[in-house]
């Protein structure tokens, strides 16, 4: 027979209290009930926040935004506004713009072309008045790669003399690394692979050795931390010539490095980029540094006193005031915030027949951002003066209609939700936010400086983490080197190569100047 557990908990006894004092136990019941129902509201937020990012599309479109402005009205009013440029500099703009998006058919005519020619049988053509060739097709082959040793043999010339002989060398060429057994299409293609395709050094070690020859990720992992003094010359160059310039756009992300003094292996570090220097000659420098605190910008920018574009971290605030630098936020950051805000939402159905969804408050401030981008991409191909115009008469009051309904709708969302957070973050950066628009040379966003860092984290998925700090380091010189290769049109590994040529004799400022790409 079971016996049912005595209970612990007693009845509490509310018939001695008086009526005001059950009036304040209700009360605060509700209290606790509504904070307990707000709590329970921001955890399902994230939740849905966090089953989109894993599972759904990375994409920022909403479904909803399309809808949420006259988009005809706004590219009417950016058509009223070009039409007032003049012609001779407006044409030329489009004529480029119409010529960069032209379908490309057919294979570049960079590659090297092999004719192969099918030919009939002499019985076929016997008989015939004439006979020519027709171009049926064309067709893209691969050539494997292969290793090759290279053995160096050096001629010596014997002169003899009353004192003896003397022996004459054939001067060799100057290796970046001295004795080293790789040559500098080698040390090249071992860069290019791991810190442009992302590919980690055990699995490129796995790819050589089915060429015929195992070298060993050590052997390269040494090759490239030794690589990193010979590049620190013209890595300081480059950085030279990006502060002198009028605007740098900076970011950062989380690198592992298990070895560093005074920090665990599981604790963050920091990989920092600049994109900046001559708009037609720009550098992308990546650098590592083991803490992100202020002092770090401020090195990275001696020597700088343009505009800066960065998110809303304010480690950069203290840089901006020493150095008289200008300061311009990125729309980008305040967007996604929205996105994230929008994606936890709940969905809202719609009243009458059709039930559909209603645009949640997100979705609404992304579509009054997007504006701002639809403005962007119509005048990317003008002049400077003319997106400062531009910008003056039309970004300016999607701005102001965008700061009014953001401090409207402020208070009337739920403290801690994503949204208030999206609000308060887009208000907190407001004057950082709308300063793009006093200049015509820069962007609404910080998107070139993260789209530079993007191969970084892909490859950081790869390979994880790096052993010690001279390897994060080296390895901030080879993004540095691959991502201004590509920033500045030119195929990374070609590039590489052509450095490790010449940097060995590069003794002169003019010889390292040389080599900027």
């Amino acid at each position: 027979m079971k016996i049912a557990p005595k209970s612990h908990c007693k009845t509490p006894d509310y018939s001695q209290l008086s009526q005001a004092e059950l009036m304040s136990l209700l009360l605060q019941k509700d209290s606790v009930l509504a904070q307990r129902d707000a709590y329970i509201e921001r955890l399902e937020e994230i939740i849905r926040l966090q089953k989109v990012q894993r599972f759904a599309a990375k994409s920022e479109k909403q479904p909803l935004q399309i809808t949420l402005f006259d988009e005809v009205e706004l590219e009417s009013a950016i058509d009223d506004l070009i039409d007032e440029i003049p012609e001779d500099s407006l044409s030329q703009e489009l004529a480029q713009t119409k010529k960069s998006r032209q379908r490309q058919r057919g294979f570049s005519f960079s590659l090297n072309r092999i004719r192969r020619e099918i030919s009939l049988s002499d019985d076929e053509k016997a008989g015939a008045a004439k006979t020519f060739f027709t171009k049926v097709k064309e067709e893209l082959e691969f050539i494997p790669a292969q290793l090759n040793v290279i053995e160096i043999w050096q001629e010596k010339a014997v002169f003899e003399s009353l004192t003896g002989e003397q022996i004459i060398a054939a001067k060799r060429p100057t290796h970046p690394l001295g004795k080293c057994v790789a040559t500098t299409s080698l040390l090249a293609y071992i860069i290019t692979s791991k810190y442009a395709d992302g590919l980690p050094l055990y699995r490129l070690d796995g790819m050589l050795s089915r060429l015929g020859h195992e070298i060993g990720r050590n052997n390269m992992a040494n090759w490239i931390i030794r690589l990193d003094g010979v590049f620190k010359p013209l890595i300081n160059l480059m950085r030279e010539q990006q502060n002198h310039g009028r605007y740098i756009q900076a970011h950062e992300t989380r690198i592992q490095v298990l070895k560093e003094t005074g920090k665990t292996a599981q604790s963050d570090k920091w990989m920092w980029v600049t994109r900046g220097g001559p708009p037609d000659t720009p550098s992308v420098l990546f650098e590592y540094d083991p803490t992100r605190a202020g002092h770090v910008p401020a090195r990275l920018l001696e020597g700088f006193s343009g505009v800066l574009q960065v998110d809303g971290y304010s480690g950069y605030g203290k840089v901006c005031r020493e150095l008289d630098i200008t300061r311009i936020g990125c729309w980008d950051h305040a967007r996604r915030k929205f996105v994230e805000a929008a994606r936890g939402a709940a969905p809202q159905k719609g009243k009458g027949k059709s039930n559909k969804a209603k645009p949640s408050k997100a979705d609404v401030a992304i579509g009054k951002i997007r504006k701002l981008y639809a403005i962007e991409s119509k005048i990317e191909n003008l002049s400077e003066s003319e997106k400062y115009t531009v910008r003056q008469e039309l970004a300016l009051p999607v701005l102001q209609d965008l700061k009014a309904w953001l401090e409207t709708n402020h208070p009337k969302v739920p403290k801690d939700s994503l949204t208030f957070k999206a609000i308060q973050y887009t208000l907190n950066q407001w004057e950082s936010l709308i300063a793009y628009c006093d200049h015509g040379f820069v962007h609404i966003s910080n998107a070139l400086a993260e789209n530079a860092i993007r191969p970084f984290a892909v490859g950081r998925r790869n390979w994880l983490f790096a052993d010690s700090a001279r390897g994060a380091r080296a390895s901030a010189t080879c993004y540095s080197l691959i991502e201004t290769a590509k920033a500045n049109g030119l195929e990374p590994s070609g590039y590489i190569q052509y450095v490790l040529d010449h940097i060995a004799d590069a003794d002169t400022l003019e010889k390292l100047e040389a080599l900027l790409p």
